[in-house]
């Protein structure tokens, strides 16, 4: 059965970088790059949990420094849709430094609930088993990234609501969308509102958090030189091996 389980994941995890042309060549190929290899499941399995350690250390905490949001392109966090007009009628009436001081609010807060939830994604990667290692190896180029998705997004949304929401107090952004929002509600004829930015500011959070996630997943995927130690470089030069033959 072991032997079965290691070629059937090796060959979806070069679906998406093969064309179909290419598939029945590589399945082939396979049984004697794995013999070459010498991994079975459990260094398979070891080398997808490293993957994901490189996406934390190297992505996700950068999530964690000052302006780490902020100065992201890829997952800064604007405003929700029903603020949206909120940011354009305080720029338009001469407010917009506000504006801009509580957008950054909304994302130093972001910042510190990763700071302080990231050790719920060490739990979900030390549990990882060596079924959903090859359950990852079946998917697509980011599968280990959606498997850390899938495992950690209900228990990380309880555990960075209430650091959202505390660090709204911390970083002054309860005080600014409050003053905000009651400039807003006060001026004539405006439709009154009252955002759940605690909510919609943890979601962008975690969107962040797997976006930059799946960025170093992929490095690795495609990038020989973003391996970072042996077992990286041996599990996924089988990948490698296939593409070049």
């Amino acid at each position: 059965m072991k032997k079965m389980i290691i070629p059937i994941a090796i060959v979806s995890l070069v679906i998406s970088s093969c064309t179909s042309a290419q598939l029945q060549q590589a399945a082939s190929q396979l049984p004697q790059i794995l013999e070459t290899s010498g991994l079975g499941q459990t260094q398979i399995a070891a080398g997808l949990k490293e993957a994901l350690q490189q996406g934390i250390d190297k992505q996700v905490v950068n999530l964690t420094k000052t302006n780490g949001f902020y100065n992201n392109s890829l997952v800064r966090i604007g405003l929700p849709s029903e603020l949206q007009k909120v940011e354009k009628t305080l720029r338009d009436v001469g407010l917009g430094s506000l504006a801009d001081e509580g957008i950054k609010s909304l994302n130093k807060a972001a910042s510190n609930a990763v700071k302080e939830a990231t050790p719920i994604f060490v739990d979900a990667i030390t549990s990882m088993t060596i079924s959903d290692a090859t359950n990852i190896l079946m998917g697509n180029k980011d599968a280990a990234t959606q498997y850390l998705q899938k495992s950690t997004k209900t228990s990380l949304y309880k555990k960075f609501n209430p650091v959202i929401k505390s660090s709204f107090t911390k970083v002054g952004a309860d005080k600014i969308w409050s003053n905000i929002i009651t400039k807003y509600n006060a001026i004539p004829l405006v439709k009154k509102i009252n955002p759940d930015l605690t909510d919609y500011v943890t979601q962008e959070a975690l969107t962040g958090v797997y976006t930059m996630i799946e960025k170093e997943e992929l490095n690795i995927r495609n990038n020989v030189s973003s391996r970072s130690t042996n077992l990286l470089k041996s599990v996924f030069a089988m990948q490698d091996k296939v593409n070049e033959d």
